[in-house]
């Protein structure tokens, strides 16, 4: 969806429609606290940083629905580890409000980023804190993003120095995120993602060339696809037995037989 082609008053459809904390809220109650002259949808472009996370003392004051592009990533100093992905569906900045559990969420100022041109839509904080006082179910769901996102980094905890191991870490901890976000599997159970070699290399800690080799490994042994013609973006991966991922997960002392090295 392009931005400045939806009206300001069909913007409130889009998050019930699109969005994992709003989806098939009360339209007349969001209405009340999201007016049309508060919505809008905004581009933001890749390099450039949107804020920096986890500052002690600091806060931000919108709460951002990611509707179209991304990935939108939290790069973490001094690793420049990245510690977080987020895709269409989700949304970014709860552990920088000072509401639930955000007024606690502080670690290292971490910057967060739009890996590619992405599409927002801010909600103000005041708005937000009417909402989430408002709507059991919108407090419900705001609360276990931060049990997601603290899953995400728990699977990263878990990336060892074998290469295939540290990638399925990766994909498993972004099937887990984008299935209770409700965003994925599609009709076929395949995981689609906009997955560069990059991000993967900076979740991972790996090089880029082993990263290459790890998903050459995995295409051949029919876990994963990769994009095959112009119409899929280049960095487009499906996840097509995403089950079988488990046992490269697992495989930290079982060395996989499909990885040369060992």
């Amino acid at each position: 969806m392009a931005a400045g082609k939806k009206a300001n008053t069909n913007l409130v459809k889009v998050l019930t429609e699109s969005n994992f904390l709003f989806r098939e809220l009360d339209e007349g109650m969001l209405a009340e606290y999201l007016s049309p002259e508060s919505l809008k949808i905004e581009k933001l472009f890749s390099n450039r940083p949107v804020y920096t996370a986890f500052v002690p003392n600091e806060f931000i004051d919108v709460l951002y629905i990611l509707v179209d592009g991304g990935p939108v990533i939290v790069r973490s100093t001094p690793l420049d580890r990245i510690i977080s992905l987020t895709y269409p569906g989700g949304c970014f900045g709860m552990r920088s409000l000072p509401l639930s559990y955000g007024i606690a969420s502080r670690s290292f100022p971490s910057s967060v980023e739009a890996y590619k041109t992405t599409s927002v839509i801010q909600i103000p904080l005041a708005a937000l804190k009417q909402i989430y006082e408002q709507s059991e179910v919108f407090r419900d769901r705001y609360n276990f993003l931060f049990q997601l996102r603290e899953k995400f980094q728990y699977h990263l905890l878990n990336c060892s120095t074998y290469p295939p191991q540290a990638v399925a870490a990766l994909l498993r901890g972004l099937i887990y995120q984008e299935r209770e976000l409700g965003s994925m599997p599609d009709a076929d159970g395949v995981y689609i993602f906009d997955l560069p070699v990059d991000v993967i290399a900076h979740t991972c800690q790996l090089n880029h060339r082993t990263v290459e080799q790890v998903l050459k490994g995995m295409q051949k042994e029919g876990l994963i696809e990769t994009a095959k013609t112009n119409d899929d973006p280049k960095d487009t991966l499906r996840v097509i037995k995403p089950n079988a991922l488990k046992e490269v997960y697992s495989a930290t002392r079982d060395k996989v037989s499909w990885w040369p090295l060992h």
